[in-house]
């Protein structure tokens, strides 16, 4: 709590400046589209996607202040903001959406989804996602600050506020800039040196091993050495202790798995499902902890339902009426159930919302600890 009283936001509260224009609109709508559509392609391809928003934050600066000549840091962090929403939402189609057209392969369902069903399912949970964080940003952004270190987060503003500020700042960010793709050119594009290093200990099954990229490195850095520390301990756990337990103890299935693809085999067929297990785990118990601030929130925020805007509040402090939350879950929740394009009754749309609200506030912690 001392952390949230003693920070000053850099745009104090009293100020008004430009933030949610036409502008910022129209360029972070272009954003979206370009980085949504680009991870698309990317996340089908090789089934990962890259993050957009450092790039997006880059772009913003470049376009509203060098370009548009406009001098407000709101408003590109507004472009940032809706920019990178098109690469969030394009990653949570393309890794459950594409689950529907194999049923349809297998049989499992009579056809593939329509184009007006994959936009009707991703816009519906967009909007609660938004909703659900409009109760969770208290909770884990205001009240958390300085706890959690949202180094995605951090990076953003580091960039935003360097193009602001201008000399020496500037000059710093696109120093390291320039510098971490020089690094990933001669790495990747060259090849001069290796980006892992790895060694294994023959006999024994486990392996040491790290990425030189700048990128991991800042994260590192952003994160500081307490979360740091937890990534680590965790890749120690995993590749000298649990891959070597299950080599050693493992079956006639290990044994073909390890011979055909060592220490990598392991980790792709068993950790990976073990870490993603421990995540969510993790997830859940920050969920549990957090439980009592969160409803302490949606208390204070039931207290004051009404249809009227707050007027006297701070313009840090001003958020969507909860009113219009409740409505909004509730309507959304009716489409699910009542939209035949959507065969859910209304037990499963009730699950989907209530479960939606639990992996919102697990992955909303997630990025505040790791981005």
């Amino acid at each position: 709590m001392d952390n949230q009283n003693n920070f000053k936001p850099y745009i104090p509260a009293e100020k008004i400046t430009p933030e949610l224009t036409v502008t910022s609109i129209i360029v972070g709508m272009l954003l979206a589209v370009i980085f949504g559509a680009a991870n698309a392609y990317l996340g089908l391809k090789v089934g990962m996607t890259v993050s957009a928003s450092i790039p997006s934050a880059v772009i913003a600066m470049g376009i509203i202040k060098m370009i548009l000549r406009r001098n407000s840091v709101l408003e590109v962090n507004m472009v940032q903001t809706i920019g990178s929403s098109g690469e969030s939402l394009a990653a949570g189609a393309i890794f459950t959406l594409p689950a529907l057209f194999i049923w349809a392969s297998e049989g499992v369902i009579a056809e593939t989804p329509s184009i007006v069903e994959i936009t009707l399912i991703a816009v519906i949970g967009g909007l609660l996602g938004i909703f659900f964080m409009v109760p969770l940003r208290n909770a884990l952004i205001v009240k958390e600050h300085g706890i959690l270190p949202y180094p995605e987060g951090t990076a953003c503003s580091e960039v935003i506020l360097a193009g602001e500020k201008g000399g020496a700042s500037a000059k710093t960010v696109f120093a390291g800039m320039g510098f971490a793709a020089l690094f990933k050119f001669i790495i990747d594009g060259l090849k001069v040196v290796a980006g892992e290093v790895a060694v294994t200990f023959k006999g024994f099954a486990g392996t040491i091993g790290t990425q030189i990229y700048p990128a991991v490195m800042s994260v590192g850095y952003i994160c500081g050495p307490r979360i740091s520390s937890f990534m680590f301990s965790g890749g120690i756990l995993a590749w000298l202790v649990l891959i070597p337990l299950i080599v050693f103890f493992g079956g006639d299935a290990v044994q073909t798995t390890f011979a055909a693809g060592g220490a990598y085999g392991i980790w792709s067929n068993y950790i990976k499902y073990i870490g993603a297990g421990a995540l969510v785990a993790g997830g859940f118990i920050s969920l549990i902890k957090s439980m009592p601030l969160i409803v302490k929130t949606f208390a204070d925020a039931i207290k004051g339902l009404s249809f009227k805007a707050n007027g006297t509040a701070k313009r840090t402090e001003k958020d969507m009426n909860f009113l219009f939350v409740i409505l909004g879950v509730l309507i959304l929740t009716l489409v699910i159930w009542i939209v035949d394009i959507i065969p859910v009754p209304f037990v499963g749309a009730l699950i989907i919302v209530i479960f939606g609200f639990f992996f919102a506030t697990v992955s909303s912690r997630m990025v505040g600890l790791v981005g």
